[in-house]
């Protein structure tokens, strides 16, 4: 007789098929929000209402390049470089193995020159997967810890959170730096100028106006569409790793080795910080930080593990 699932349990399948619906989720937000924004500016200066749908057009059509594009943007960010067998046979000759055992496509293997140790994944299946390792974790685990890290990051492909984590880096980065363009010709390009010379400044006034909200709201925004990418995801890829490598100690291990590290990821940013195995910012605490933060307690998920 079959036993039931454990109530408050994750399946697996479950979880991929969630992964692959928070994607069109996160896009289709994606294009409503900047379509919005962008019908409250055309509206403020009272260009033609067909600038809105011209601005939705160029919007869908950036989210679905996005959705084919968005890892070769987040590799090309990282400054990490592809390695084969012969450069780095430790570790490409691990993800093999593990690939092996897991029944996953081998993914493309990378490098981020950085002292400090951390580790990514990226892609949008298992067809189309990176797996990047920082050169301070090849150095400073030891080879156990270092598999069980990769197998953390393999999970992560298997269950398809690449996806949406990389295609929330790619439109978050976007929904910024809009803001700051938005914000900057307000205040020092044409639209203030023709503003305060037609309207005696108060389109102008009113553009400066929702520019502000705009430029305040918009990370809010980005912050939330990350947040989107559950911090279950973590747990679920450290728990399906530690059953891939068979040892959840060696994972433990790590995670406290990443976590004590004094060395800061000097390629990491806050479009690409979620990607990582361990929150790489740490140094920027805030409230609205660890509001938002998409990673759990590191203690947490070392509790787990060896609870196993």
């Amino acid at each position: 007789m079959a036993s039931a699932p454990v109530p408050g349990s994750i399946l697996i399948y479950d979880r991929i098929a969630a992964n692959r619906r928070m994607t069109w989720v996160l896009m289709v937000a994606f294009v409503a929000v900047l379509t919005g924004l962008v019908a409250l500016i055309v509206l403020a200066l009272g260009l033609p209402v067909g600038f809105i749908g011209i601005a939705g057009i160029a919007l869908i059509i950036y989210a679905l390049v996005s959705y084919f594009a968005a890892s070769s943007i987040v590799l090309s960010i990282s400054g990490a470089h592809e390695v084969t067998k012969e450069q780095e046979w430790e570790y490409v000759r691990r993800v093999e193995n593990l690939c092996i055992g897991a029944g996953l496509p081998m993914p493309r293997t990378w490098v981020l020159e950085d002292s400090a140790p951390n580790a990514f994944a990226t892609g949008r299946d298992p067809q189309h997967a990176h797996v990047v390792v920082t050169r301070g974790l090849l150095q400073k685990l030891e080879p156990i810890e270092l598999e069980a890290v990769l197998a953390h990051e393999l999970s992560h492909i298997a269950n398809y959170d690449i996806r949406v984590m990389t295609i929330a880096t790619v439109l978050v980065g976007l929904v910024v730096l809009l803001s700051d363009f938005f914000l900057r010709w307000t205040y020092w390009g044409a639209g203030a100028r023709r503003g305060s010379r037609g309207r005696g400044g108060g389109g102008a006034a009113l553009l400066v106006l929702l520019a502000v909200v705009a430029a305040i709201l918009a990370p809010l925004v980005a912050q939330a569409l990350k947040f989107a990418v559950s911090r279950q995801r973590e747990y679920l890829a450290d728990a399906s790793g530690a059953l891939l490598c068979r040892h959840p100690e060696a994972l433990a291990r790590a995670l406290e080795k990443i976590a004590a590290d004094p060395e800061p990821l000097e390629a990491a940013n806050k479009a690409t910080a979620h990607l990582y195995i361990y929150n790489p910012l740490r140094e920027h605490q805030s409230f609205l930080n660890n509001l938002f933060n998409t990673h759990p307690p590191i203690e947490e998920r070392i509790r787990l593990l060896r609870s196993m």
